[in-house]
């Protein structure tokens, strides 16, 4: 158990002399590269503006939303009353869909119990 421990020690110094060596390299590179999306000045207000601009135009297009939203369940509900008219193509890729959609569901389930398939870690 010390021998791990002192393993742990080791890889976590190792880990801390990369940062402090290639971390400010880093950080130039991705701010040089992303430097389109820099509001100047870059200060707190700024910050804090930009965020109740972000929260505020969300809240604006929820109406948009909604109405798309009703919009595609009616369109849905068309292609359930002619089902009949329904290609065997279409209801594939229908079925497709909602197994994705179920994959999903799973690995978010995993992932969520900690990488385990049997249950949660107490």
């Amino acid at each position: 158990m010390a021998s791990k421990i002192q393993q742990l020690q080791f890889q976590a110094c190792q880990a801390s002399k990369f940062v402090a060596k290639h971390g400010t390299a880093y950080y130039k590179q991705l701010l040089e590269q992303n430097k389109q999306y820099i509001v100047e000045p870059p200060t707190v207000e700024k910050c804090n503006e930009l965020s109740k601009q972000l929260l505020y135009t969300r809240l604006a297009s929820i109406p948009g939303r909604y109405e798309a939203f009703w919009k595609e369940l009616d369109s849905v509900k068309q292609v359930w009353k002619n089902r009949k008219e329904l290609k065997v193509e279409d209801a594939g890729i229908a079925a497709l869909f909602g197994l994705e959609c179920f994959a999903w569901y799973c690995a978010g389930e995993i992932v969520g119990r900690g990488f385990t398939f049997t249950g949660y870690y107490p």
